[in-house]
């Protein structure tokens, strides 16, 4: 017999086509996931980027750095309670987007609703704000959000205009406010907030609101710029963070080093990022987790930064005990975290200068027999010494007393022998060269 022709049965041919086309569909799907980001994240304005334009260190707050009295209860923080806070950015944009904190919060921290606005007269700790400025801030598309325990939040891109040098407010309302005490801050701002009961985050003025010169829950402001721009961020302590200097002024050293930057049409698209806070140390925690524990969030994970200034070492030497044994390992392990520093940063493609310790004769560290002066000079010898770091920045040189070299200048200093006043810390930014900020 003739054998018949084999034939396909119908419900295999469509189990055929119906895989066929779930591996199309699949590599339609595969094809979204490697492209669709790339393409969306360049689709809004190709040839830019997100790079950090200002930054607050965060904090554990203090009870005495607590808002006052009624927006600190007995359990609970900035219960119905809106905050407007004024912050200096340092590159501009057109699109900006806020980063909210919880780092050091015990339980989830809700946000209400948020604004950004200009602040009226461009300046810093205004209470009111230039008419018509005022944008919401949205949270995937919604007014609110809940920052999760230990973490951060990164706003919607928001459509504003920012120049180099504005100011910028923000508030923020929290109708139940944070459920607990251990609130996310940085009490080092010399900038004035302001405080007030009930929702207002888009008053046109908060003149008469209870007012505290503290940052809290904002720790930093993104901008879209161009591809080119990049930022520097310094890891320093109360020299850096800005004690004696100007309330609203904007004249710490970080401060005056950006105004040089921006004058020069070579770098007047780089961004500083003032990563400091009082008390901070490089080996141990203190006011702040310690450098080698923050690293990572406070400079490797910051959008565009390419550069990193490294001037911390004073409190480690500080308040180590005053004996040889003592300052001879904290010199030995203050040098080895500098190594660490230079490791990692060199291994996200950033340059790392070292800055000099500067003296603290006359100061409480001061232990009179110069063992811890000592120590200090011992680092120094090694910022200095050549291949440690990518540049070196001599701020000790600067501000040092000719003939005292172990105490800062007196016309320098605000008194305690170891902060600067606003001339000081513009002896400090004007010894940052810039041209190491020009190459590559």
């Amino acid at each position: 017999m003739k054998p018949k022709p084999s034939r396909t049965p119908l419900a295999a041919l469509l189990g055929t086509c119906v895989l066929a086309l779930a591996l199309v569909v699949t590599a339609g799907a595969l094809t979204a996931l490697v492209r669709g980001p790339r393409q969306a994240a360049a689709h809004p304005d190709p040839g830019s980027h997100w790079v950090n334009t200002w930054t607050g260190m965060p904090q554990l707050t203090e009870p005495g750095n607590l808002p006052p009295a009624p927006f600190t209860g007995e359990r609970s923080v900035l219960a119905d309670t809106t905050l407007c806070q004024t912050v200096r950015v340092t590159v501009g944009g057109h699109r900006l987007r806020l980063r909210f904190s919880n780092a050091y919060g015990d339980t989830p921290l809700p946000l209400t609703s948020a604004t950004v606005a200009l602040p009226e007269g461009g300046r810093a700790g205004a209470a009111a704000i230039v008419p018509g400025s005022l944008r919401p801030v949205t949270f995937s598309g919604r007014a609110s959000t809940v920052v999760p325990v230990g973490a951060q939040v990164v706003s919607d891109p928001v459509d504003f205009a920012l120049t180099a040098g504005a100011d910028l407010t923000v508030t923020a309302y929290t109708a139940q406010g944070q459920p607990d005490l251990a609130l996310t801050s940085h009490p080092g701002s010399r900038t004035t907030s302001y405080l007030v009961n009930g929702d207002h985050t888009r008053d046109a003025d908060l003149t008469g609101a209870a007012h505290v010169d503290h940052w809290y829950l904002l720790s930093d402001v993104e901008v879209r710029a161009p591809a080119r721009t990049r930022a520097v961020a310094v890891l320093g302590d109360s020299l850096t963070d800005g004690r004696g200097s100007t309330t609203n002024g904007n004249d710490r050293w970080p401060d005056q080093f950006f105004d040089r930057l921006r004058s020069r049409p070579d770098t007047s698209d780089i961004a500083v990022l003032n990563q400091a806070a009082g008390g901070n140390r490089v080996l141990d925690d203190g006011l702040g987790p310690n450098v080698l524990a923050r690293l990572d969030r406070d400079v490797l994970s910051r959008s565009g930064v390419s550069w990193l200034i490294v001037f911390e070492g004073v409190n480690d030497i500080g308040t180590a005990a005053a004996t040889p044994q003592a300052q001879q390992a904290v010199a030995d392990d203050l040098i080895a975290a500098y190594r660490q520093i230079v490791v990692r940063a060199h291994a996200q493609d950033i340059r790392v200068y070292g800055a000099t310790l500067l003296p603290f004769g006359g100061n409480a560290y001061d232990d009179g027999a110069g063992v811890r002066e000592a120590a200090r000079q011992r680092v120094n010898a090694w910022i200095r010494g050549h291949g440690h770091f990518d540049a070196v920045i001599d701020f000790d040189r600067v501000v040092r007393d000719p003939a005292d070299p172990a105490r800062l200048r007196a016309d320098l200093q605000v008194g305690d022998w170891l902060h600067l006043n606003p001339a000081g810390y513009g002896a400090l930014a004007g010894a940052v060269p810039t041209g190491p900020f020009t190459a590559g």
